[in-house]
C-alpha cells in the first residue's frame, strides 16, 4: 500500500474554471501555502484541470511545494468506465496539467458499473494498479458519494486512498464507519466538505446540496445555537471538527475564489475549545442528513 502524507487542508478545485477570474484563483492556488489542490478529469468539463496546468505553465513549472492531485471519471459521452477509460482519462488529465505523473489518481463516482466489474479483467482499478505500478501514479483511490459502494471498494484491500464528501462533519457522522475500515488497513482518508456544502459556512438552507430533512434541520439548529452560546466561529468549527479528527489524515475544501482562499486561513488558525465540541457530542448521534 501506497502511504501518502498530505497537507492537513487541501483545496478543492471543483468549480474552478466555471466562472471568471479562473486563471487569477488557479495562479492563487498553486501557489498557496497549503500546498495541494484536488481536482478531477471532469471538473467544469475538464476546464479544472486546464487552468491548473495553464497557470503551472506560467509559473514555468509546478511550484515545488505543491502537489495536485485527480480522479478518473467515465467516459463523458459513452459513460463507459472500463480499464482503457481509465488510462484515457489519465492521459488527458495529464496532458491538461502539464505533468508526467500524479501522486494520486482517484476513481471518481463509479455509478454506473458494479464493484465485481470494476475489479475484473479489463476494468477501472486494474488499469489503475497497472498505473501505480508503472509509476505514473503514486498511489490510488476511490472518491465517490454512495457509502455502501465506497465501503465496498475499502473492502477490497485494493486502494491506499478513500475520500467521501459531506458525510463526516460536525453534524453529519455517516461515513465514519467507512473511515474506520479504511483507517484500520492503514489507507489515507480525505474527508471533503466540511461545511456540508456551505450550510455551516454561509447558512444555506440545504445541505450537501440538498433539502434538509426536518430532524436534521433541527440538529444543524442546535448546533448553531451551542455556537453562538461559546462565542465560537460555525464556519471554523466545522473544519476544526474534521482537522481534529483521528480518523482523518486530511480535508479538502472548496474554494471558488480568491477571496474564499483568503478567507480560510483564519479559519484554519482559529481556536476552538474543547468544551464546544463536548457540548456538540452530547447532543447525541446527529440524524441522517445525505442520503446514500
Amino acid at each position: 500500500m501506497k502511504t501518502l502524507s498530505p497537507t492537513s487542508i487541501i483545496l478543492g478545485a471543483s468549480r474552478l474554471g466555471e466562472r471568471p477570474g479562473a486563471d487569477e484563483l488557479a495562479d492563487a492556488l498553486i501557489r498557496s501555502r497549503l500546498g495541494y489542490v484536488d481536482t478531477s478529469n471532469n471538473y467544469a468539463g475538464g476546464h479544472s484541470e486546464q487552468a491548473l496546468g495553464d497557470a503551472i505553465r506560467r509559473a514555468g513549472g509546478l511550484p515545488g511545494h505543491t502537489r495536485i492531485y485527480s480522479k478518473a471519471d467515465s467516459d463523458p459521452d459513452t459513460g463507459v468506465f472500463d480499464g482503457d477509460r481509465v488510462k484515457r482519462s489519465l492521459d488527458e488529465s495529464l496532458t491538461r496539467l502539464g505533468l508526467d505523473s500524479l501522486p494520486l489518481y482517484q476513481l471518481h463516482d463509479p455509478y454506473g458499473l458494479t464493484v465485481a466489474e470494476a475489479m475484473g479483467p479489463g476494468g477501472a482499478v486494474p488499469a489503475l494498479i497497472d498505473l501505480r505500478d508503472q509509476g505514473v501514479i503514486g498511489a490510488i483511490g476511490i472518491a465517490s458519494g454512495t457509502l455502501s459502494q465506497v465501503q465496498e471498494y475499502v473492502d477490497t484491500g485494493a486502494f491506499d486512498v478513500v475520500l467521501s464528501h459531506n458525510r463526516y462533519t460536525l453534524v453529519t457522522r455517516t461515513a465514519e464507519p467507512v473511515f474506520q475500515a479504511a483507517r484500520a488497513q492503514g489507507m489515507t482518508v480525505l474527508n471533503a466538505a466540511p461545511f456540508g456544502g456551505g450550510t455551516l459556512a454561509n447558512g444555506d438552507t440545504s445541505f450537501g446540496y440538498r433539502t434538509m430533512p426536518a430532524d436534521f434541520a433541527a440538529h444543524v439548529s442546535r448546533v448553531r445555537s451551542l455556537a453562538v452560546d461559546h462565542g465560537v466561529d460555525l464556519a471554523a468549527a466545522a473544519l476544526h471538527f474534521s482537522m481534529r479528527s483521528p480518523l482523518v489524515d486530511a480535508t479538502v475544501v472548496g474554494i471558488t475564489s480568491t477571496a474564499r482562499l483568503e478567507a480560510l486561513g483564519p479559519l484554519i488558525d482559529a481556536r476552538i475549545p474543547d468544551d464546544f465540541f463536548d457540548a456538540v457530542e452530547s447532543l447525541g448521534t446527529p440524524p441522517p442528513g445525505v442520503d446514500d
